[in-house]
């Protein structure tokens, strides 16, 4: 059998908890290890992004910091 502890939470929170359950007798235990599931996958995405996003950093600085660009900026 699995441990069991009691948390302290709003009852907004739980009123909140409540709303967004996906059928009506779904516990929170449940709903809570959907929604953790949910939040690692978008964190790991999250993190792909900054990735790509540090890596595409270099090649713009790349491709727009040129003396051509600069030219066409004062003309």
């Amino acid at each position: 059998m699995s441990k069991v502890t009691t948390i302290q939470v709003e009852k907004e929170i739980v009123d909140s908890l409540k709303n967004i359950r996906e059928y009506p007798r779904q516990t929170y235990n449940e709903l809570l290890r959907h929604m953790i599931q949910i939040f690692i996958k978008v964190k790991e995405k999250n993190q792909y992004d900054e990735f790509l996003h540090k890596v595409q950093q270099v090649k713009m600085k790349e491709l727009w910091d040129n003396e051509e660009d600069e030219a066409w900026e004062n003309a």
